[in-house]
């Protein structure tokens, strides 16, 4: 039979070449699609496949578990008669059954515990990590970041963050600075939240972008995690060459109102790259530091039109009063409609009697257009 199937692909095969160029093209295509069209099929039909009897699993083995993780956790007496959560003994008999020792019942048995955490905190939800602790379900978790697969490797970090599960520099510094973005994102978050010292020690050794959402993403977690040890972002802004994770420090910083590092930033100014300098006359501003309005005001005329609107923001967060003739001045000279609207913004910020002085002499004797931007700026309803 194999020697008569040889023969009659030797045979077509021979045959074949015989054939006008025309047909042997149009016959190599019908081919290609055909074998596509089947592969597809066979694709479709396996990940239906897998996930029905996912499903049927799921359905069969979620029941037993939960009534597992109920009696041993969530009904455990030893809770009600105060008794240390490292000191409760779970039933040997009850968590070593052998269907927790295949590989898609442990995985299971991962997720529901993880979604019991997210609903129960205080002894229940430290009582919840040593099960999984006890039942060592941390080896399978550490087994998918040895995964050549991002996918695993992301799912691992989530378990193991959820869980509160410490992983070795070793093996996650490396994964902070992954040319995959979203293997990248997920390490940096659980970096954050699982150092207790040094948090923020990737930002030493990163070389690929925080980008934007990244960085949104970071700042909830950072400002969300309890008991996070924050350093003094200054050190990334004066000898980061990464500019992305300088420009994250600098939002760290006003956020977290570092005064220490109002040196670090205003060497900011006198950088090349203006998107640098308006970020850290961004964070001036926002540090409210007075000793760097006589440089910005200084360097205005010879700024582009996003570190000037920055800087006339600043002075109105500084709020010092000592350059109100300067505000005074471009809101009337200026022929930017922005930067008017942000000079009257910070004159109104102000909030003083020269600044209140100001702004009634302002409306009497400016155009129509400007008196339009006082009132607009005036209204307290507005917030910027």
């Amino acid at each position: 039979m194999f020697s008569y199937l040889r023969d009659l692909l030797y045979q077509s095969y021979v045959e074949f070449g015989y054939l006008p160029l025309f047909i042997e093209i149009a016959l190599t295509f019908i081919i290609i699609a055909i074998t596509s069209t089947i592969s597809a099929y066979l694709v479709i039909i396996t990940k239906r496949y897998r996930g029905y009897v996912k499903e049927k699993r799921l359905a069969h083995i979620s029941p037993i578990v939960e009534a597992m993780i109920t009696e041993q956790v969530l009904l455990n007496e030893d809770l009600e008669k105060n008794v240390p959560v490292e000191n409760i003994e779970f039933d040997s008999n009850a968590i070593s059954k052998p269907m927790y020792k295949r590989a898609w019942v442990r995985q299971i048995l991962i997720d529901i515990l993880i979604q019991y955490r997210k609903n129960f905190g205080g002894e229940v939800g430290f009582l919840l990590r040593k099960l999984y602790l006890d039942m060592n379900l941390q080896k399978d978790s550490f087994a998918k970041l040895k995964s050549f697969k991002w996918e695993r490797k992301i799912k691992a970090l989530s378990e193991l963050t959820q869980l509160d599960i410490p992983i070795s520099d070793a093996t996650i510094l490396p994964l902070t600075n992954s040319k995959n973005p979203s293997l990248r994102v997920a390490a940096r978050n659980a970096y954050i939240q699982l150092s207790k010292n040094e948090p923020f020690k990737f930002f030493d050794i990163a070389t690929e972008p925080l980008l934007p959402w990244d960085q949104l993403d970071m700042f909830r977690i950072i400002t969300s995690t309890k008991e996070i040890a924050i350093p003094s972002f200054s050190r990334w802004v004066s000898y980061s060459n990464n500019k992305s994770v300088i420009s994250f420090c600098l939002k760290l910083i006003a956020h977290y109102d570092q005064q220490t590092a109002i040196p670090a930033v205003m060497d900011l100014l006198s950088n090349r790259d203006h998107y640098f300098r308006a970020d850290a006359i961004n964070c001036l501003g926002k540090l409210s530091a007075e000793e760097a309005e006589g440089r910005l005001v200084k360097m205005y005329s010879n700024q582009p039109l996003n570190c000037q609107i920055e800087i006339l923001k600043a002075l109105g967060r500084i709020a010092s009063g000592r350059h109100l003739d300067f505000l005074r001045h471009e809101f009337i000279y200026s022929t930017n409609f922005d930067a008017r609207m942000n000079a009257a913004r910070s004159i109104i910020k102000h909030n003083t009697e020269k600044s209140r002085t100001i702004v009634e002499e302002l409306i009497k004797t400016v155009t129509s257009e400007n008196q339009l931007i006082l009132k607009h700026c005036n209204n307290p309803l507005i917030k910027y």
